[in-house]
C-alpha cells in the first residue's frame, strides 16, 4: 500500500519519533524502538483514514 499524503503536523510526528529512536539507537544498539514504531505506524495509519475519508466525502 502507498504512503497518503501526509499533513505538516504528520510530517513533523514522524520525524520527532525517528529522531528519538536515532538517539535511542546511538545510546544502544540493543534498545527496544517498538514502542515508537508503534506509534510511527499509527500515524501513517491516521493518514490514510483521513486521506480515505476525503475521497468518499467528495
Amino acid at each position: 500500500m502507498a504512503d497518503p499524503k501526509f499533513t505538516a503536523g504528520e510530517v513533523a510526528k514522524i520525524a520527532w519519533l525517528t529522531a528519538r529512536m536515532a538517539k535511542r539507537g546511538i545510546a544502544s544498539q540493543t534498545v527496544y524502538q517498538g514502542d515508537l514504531q508503534r506509534k510511527v505506524e499509527k500515524v501513517i495509519d491516521g493518514a490514510r483514514k483521513r486521506e480515505e475519508e476525503q475521497r468518499n466525502s467528495k
